[in-house]
């Protein structure tokens, strides 16, 4: 897993996340590296936390789908977390 292919990853969910919300500059994704798992921290404003998880999280659950298939293709698992901007870790 390289840092480039890790970096385009992040940038995917992050472009993929200002596109459904309201205020495009709070959005954040941090990766967190667990061995053969990263976890993606998207952060986003507290008012716009349902447009990216969707009505019954179908949104979030299509974000998941796409970090699976890309996670088959890079051998190497993501997993996408959604918190709200002033969430604490």
């Amino acid at each position: 897993m390289t840092q480039v292919e890790m970096a385009q990853v992040d940038e995917l969910v992050r472009e993929i996340a200002r596109a459904l919300v309201d205020e495009p500059g709070a959005v954040e994704v941090e990766a967190v590296n667990r061995g053969e798992n990263t976890v993606l921290n998207l952060r986003v404003a507290a008012r716009d936390v349902g447009k990216v998880i969707g009505k019954q999280g179908r949104t979030a659950r299509s974000v998941r789908t796409i970090l699976g298939a890309v996670s088959m293709k890079l051998h190497h698992r993501y997993t996408l977390d959604i918190l709200e901007e002033d969430d604490e870790e």
